[in-house]
């Protein structure tokens, strides 16, 4: 098995844990009696503990290297399963999803990095392919819910068994896994700051934010919006948000010769165009095919957005000996994860204060800004460069 291999199904696992609590939550807000409000505040426990925990993760894997943090929590996410399953409150619930968060938030930073290294490695643009294998792990994850639900499989029982086998799968390419070695830096408060003061870092930053905001929003919105403004069924509700996966999914997979060909900033440029013109002619044209298209518009030009950042990020930190970007990668994923934390409830805001239509607008507005964004990363960094 090659390395490239063992990263893409890290990714996939990691998809994997995701899609297959996710797509539970009914079963466990039965389970624990929750209500709306209540359930509520114990899933913004998962984006709590992502946001905590991906800054930490980037230190320790600057320090100690990554390859231990990825296989140490590509086996705890999985087993943290089980322990959801016990969850007999939201209190219970909340906490618990604040632990898994942040184990999948360290396996986030961590995989990254492995990907990071394989793409120097081959010299090849296989970032976009291994975030592809995030979304098929997704897929796989919540269909395998599906069928856990449609067999009355208790959530026990279904993440026993989804738990053995992700565990099982990271036993046997452990040894496979790449990862940056840590290295003991003397002035890490120094090194730090200049991470913080990097024009380049924070513009590719503000491009995963952007990204992030109409990603979540797109998650969370998109089958409502079908439903309420379009006047669509719940089923024919759900699809808008099955095009944008099943679009951002394969847009990523076959995505390699487009970023040869376009280069990264442009790549960024385009597909902030192209998703922010797919939001707008999801809320201006009034007809359900306008929005399925919208949406799925929407999933190609955000599909490269944050595996480009993290490859460019990556290359921010990169040393003369072709190691570090450890800290780049943390900063950026923690801005975008604010995104997703962030998003979902300012969409409802406005939504509440007006309508689905303007607050997906304003959506569309935030995700033409990674045009610009993308435009001045470039330019920054070529005034680095040239430093």
């Amino acid at each position: 098995m090659s390395a490239r291999l063992a990263t893409f199904l890290v990714f996939l696992l990691n998809g994997a844990v995701f899609g297959t609590w996710a797509a539970r939550v009914p079963a466990l807000a039965e389970q624990i009696g929750a209500e709306v409000g209540s359930l509520g505040l114990a899933l913004l426990g998962a984006s709590v503990g992502l946001a905590a925990t991906a800054p930490l993760a980037a230190r320790v894997c600057a320090v100690y290297g990554s390859r231990g943090v990825l296989i140490a929590s590509a086996l705890l996410s999985p087993a943290l399963l089980p322990v959801l399953a016990l969850s007999q409150s939201p209190l219970q619930f909340g906490l618990t999803l604040v632990a898994l968060g942040g184990s999948i938030a360290a396996m986030d930073v961590s995989m990254n990095i492995a990907a990071v290294v394989v793409v120097r490695d081959l010299q090849r643009a296989l970032m976009p392919q291994f975030h592809a294998g995030f979304s098929f792990g997704g897929l796989i994850g919540s269909l395998g819910s599906a069928a856990a639900a449609q067999a009355h499989w208790a959530p026990m029982r279904h993440f026993l068994v989804a738990a053995l086998v992700c565990i099982v799968v990271t036993v046997l390419i452990a040894k496979k896994i790449p990862g940056g070695v840590g290295e003991r830096h003397r002035e890490e408060v120094t090194e730090r700051r200049s991470v913080l003061k990097s024009p380049v870092l924070w513009l590719l930053a503000s491009v995963a934010l952007c990204s992030a905001i109409a990603e979540g929003a797109a998650a969370d919105w998109s089958a409502l919006f079908i439903v309420r403004e379009r006047g669509m069924g719940d089923a024919a509700g759900a699809y808008a948000y099955a095009g944008f996966s099943i679009s951002m999914a394969l847009a990523r997979w076959f995505g390699e010769p487009i970023q040869r060909t376009l280069g990264p900033h442009r790549l960024l440029a385009t597909g902030g165009a192209l998703a922010a013109a797919g939001l707008a002619l999801a809320v201006a044209v009034p007809f359900p095919a306008a929005g399925y298209l919208g949406f799925g518009l929407a999933g190609l030009g955000l599909a490269f957005s944050f595996p480009v950042v993290m490859d460019l990020a990556g290359e921010t930190g990169k040393r003369a000996d072709g190691s570090g970007g450890e800290r780049e990668l943390g900063l950026v994923t923690t801005i975008a994860y604010t995104g997703f934390l962030a998003g979902p409830p300012i969409v409802g805001g406005l939504a509440h204060v007006s309508s689905l239509v303007v607050s997906l607008g304003f959506v569309a507005l935030v995700t033409a800004l990674i045009i610009p964004a993308a435009w001045l990363a470039r330019r920054a960094a070529r005034q680095r460069a040239s430093v």
